[in-house]
């Protein structure tokens, strides 16, 4: 299973570019962007928020394919 970067906004970046082949792989570059923040220090509205999702269309076109 390969996994993305998503922005919660929508939109594109250096971040979300990148593809991963499990889940710990983007865990791990987000604690490495991020890991050094600490809430309480956090303005919520200057920073970028991110999930790691599924990458369903990589599959897809797996399955197309025949593989």
């Amino acid at each position: 299973m390969d996994y993305k970067i998503v922005r919660i906004d929508g939109k594109e970046d250096d971040v979300t570019s990148q593809s991963f082949s499990n889940f710990a792989d983007a865990y791990d570059l987000l604690d490495e962007i991020y890991g050094d923040l600490c809430c309480s220090d956090v303005d919520y509205g200057d920073t970028i928020s991110y999930d790691i999702v599924e990458d369903k269309k990589k599959e897809k076109k797996i399955h197309e394919k025949g593989i």
